[in-house]
């Protein structure tokens, strides 16, 4: 039992490691819905940001209200009112927002308290500090409505958080500001997460909320045969934000969907939207390479270019499953630094997800395309096209006229892409000599235009 444990053990903690080392010293802005507090999900969310925490990252943590600012108005006899999905804040209701944050803050402090044995938090020590680092401005009065004490966040306080998070501490917003007169303003979750995100330039900004994501068809409900979109671009988020109605609701698409754009459009580089209803769901999203919701991601962020020796142990990495099963021809490290310059790679979050090399053969104007790889986590996302064009794009720089590959299972998936099979001869006189029969590869040419 626990040899089978090891050999499920070390794979899964081999590919967590490079998010491990990637993400540290990195501030995330995790902003928690208050469904998801009222759901029970508290404690849970507590551990898995302390365990995420103990690894080096720097965490605020924004707090929403919503159910429980209504909860105390209907206690009091009084209705919640909103327009535009925005809550209209009188003195009642300020006045149970203040409670409601009050009993928040304590039970979230309460949560990171708790160094439970047994549990991911044993032993560790989460200093959570709060403070008065958002400065806030009221809304006012906007096509006839007044929101009276509802606000926007005016300013942050991005110094005095900043040297809260360098002494480890975790940084606790609750959605409340204060004017520079002393006025308390009721602000939504998602604006102050969002506002604090881009003024400290997060590298990430989560929502943790009622919705499992953008579906891949977003017109539809999400359903099994319906899952969800891991990855959107920005500029594919941007064009589906202005195709849908106007949130009113927070389990309408565009209510989250917004804030993720404009975070990313202002320059934090990753925003997702992860389901509170998924145990783990942050710890999924961030060390797993597909994760459990939706992220909005700048195109730019992916790297293609070619690979210098920093990637050798990662191209290696890449390639030992493929070797293994036969699919690849076994290359040594020695043989991989050597031919570093030949290697084109896709980066992504600092980890080696597609390779390929060039190698010229000069007097016969071709170049073999060699160890052509993608990743088992990123299948079908056209990163193996993507290296290919690259390769070409190389070659024809050099003013070659052709490209070939030596394939054993790849054969169609090379057609499909313009090469058609020659017979070994075909290859250039040194290449021929190395060819071995008993491997069976087959040859495909591409000529270049």
């Amino acid at each position: 039992m626990s040899l089978v444990f090891n050999f499920t053990f070390v794979p899964w903690f081999r590919s967590v490691a490079p998010y491990i080392h990637m993400h540290r010293g990195k501030t995330f802005v995790v902003a928690i819905s208050g469904e998801a507090i009222q759901a029970g999900k508290l404690q849970a969310l507590a551990q898995d940001l302390a365990l995420i925490q103990s690894m080096g990252v720097k965490i605020v943590l924004v707090h929403g209200f919503r159910p429980q600012v209504n909860e105390q108005l209907l206690a009091k006899g009084h209705q919640p009112q909103y327009a535009n999905g925005t809550r209209i804040t009188d003195d009642i209701a300020l006045d149970c927002a203040q409670e409601a944050a009050g009993q928040l803050r304590y039970e979230i402090e309460a949560a990171f308290s708790q160094g439970l044995p047994n549990t991911p938090m044993a032993g560790a020590t989460v200093r959570v500090i709060s403070g008065n680092f958002i400065t806030a401005k009221p809304i006012g009065i906007v096509g006839g409505i007044d929101y009276k004490s509802s606000g926007l966040v005016r300013k942050v306080d991005v110094q005095g958080i900043k040297q809260t998070l360098d002494m480890g501490s975790m940084v606790l917003l609750s959605p409340f500001g204060f004017s520079p007169t002393g006025e308390a303003f009721n602000l939504a979750m998602e604006e102050v997460a969002t506002s604090v995100a881009t003024a400290l330039q997060a590298d990430k900004l989560i929502f943790l909320c009622e919705v499992p994501g953008i579906p891949l068809s977003p017109m539809e409900p999400v359903t099994e045969d319906n899952p969800i979109d891991t990855e959107l671009s920005l500029e594919s988020a941007e064009k589906l934000l202005a195709q849908l109605p106007q949130a009113q609701r927070p389990e309408d698409l565009a209510f989250y969907l917004q804030h993720c754009v404009r975070a990313c459009t202002a320059g934090v580089e990753r925003s997702h939207i992860l389901p509170f209803a998924v145990d783990g769901a942050l710890l999924l999203e961030v060390y797993m390479h597909d994760g459990i919701g939706t992220m909005i991601v700048d195109e730019k962020l992916e790297s293609l270019r070619e690979a210098s020796h920093e990637d050798v142990g990662g191209i290696l990495q890449l390639i030992e499953p493929f070797e293994k099963d036969g699919t690849l021809v076994k290359r040594s490290r020695t043989e991989i630094e050597r031919d570093i310059g030949q290697y084109s790679v896709i980066e992504h979050d600092g980890v080696i997800f597609a390779c390929a090399a060039m190698y010229v053969f000069e007097h016969d104007k071709t170049a073999e395309l060699a160890a052509l790889t993608v990743s088992p986590q990123a299948q079908n996302q056209g990163d193996g096209e993507k290296v290919l064009k690259r390769i070409e794009q190389r070659a024809k720089a050099l003013g070659l006229q052709s490209i070939f590959v030596l394939t054993t299972r790849a054969m169609h998936w090379f057609i499909k892409r313009g090469f058609v099979p020659v017979e070994p001869e075909w290859l250039p006189q040194s290449k021929r000599k190395a060819y071995n029969p008993e491997r069976g590869s087959r040859v495909l040419v591409k000529k270049l235009s």
